[in-house]
């Protein structure tokens, strides 16, 4: 199964169940103590439904990360 974290292209188990949250996890290698939005195909997923929306082949996820500036 391939999926693909801000445009990078992960390969992984296809008989694995991936959720937003475990392809989280393959994205972030430290935890993380900034917010962040993430988006699923384009559209926005609650951070409650992170666990139970569960990722197929050819999906693409965007982690949004604030960002400051003035």
């Amino acid at each position: 199964m391939n999926i693909y974290i801000n445009g990078q292209a992960y390969s992984l188990d296809h008989e694995t169940k991936v959720t937003i949250n475990s392809a989280l996890n393959i994205f972030f290698t430290e935890p993380q103590q900034s917010t962040y939005a993430v988006a699923l195909n384009g559209d926005f997923i609650s951070k409650n439904d992170y666990d139970t929306t569960d990722l197929k082949s050819g999906d693409c996820v965007d982690v949004l990360l604030p960002i400051q500036g003035g």
